[in-house]
């Protein structure tokens, strides 16, 4: 139940897949606790509720661990950064594999 592309050098483990989905439902769950307020409210960096903010971190801990990497949840625009380096490495791998097959 990922909401969105997660890529990773090699298949996610069992407990890596079962802690994505629980955390990732968390998310929701908390989401769902605010139904009056729209995602862009509920996402605003001042007003984002405590309890959505613990959620993610909780999601974005588990993402770096199937990295095997430090979590820098600090750093945001390097775990961006790290994590588009990786996706674009995926990517340019997976498309020289269409053009072979």
């Amino acid at each position: 139940m990922i909401n969105g592309d997660i890529k990773l050098a090699s298949s996610p483990t069992p407990d890596q897949e079962e802690k994505f989905e629980r955390t990732g439902q968390a998310i929701f769950d908390a989401r769902e606790r605010f139904p009056e307020v729209s995602l862009a409210g509920l996402y605003d960096e001042l007003a984002i509720p405590s309890d959505l903010r613990k959620t993610h971190q909780a999601n974005d801990k588990a993402v770096w661990e199937a990295y095997a990497k430090a979590c820098p949840l600090a750093d945001e625009p390097a775990c961006v950064a790290y994590l588009m380096k990786i996706y674009q490495q995926l990517t340019l791998k997976s498309n020289k594999l269409e053009k072979i097959f």
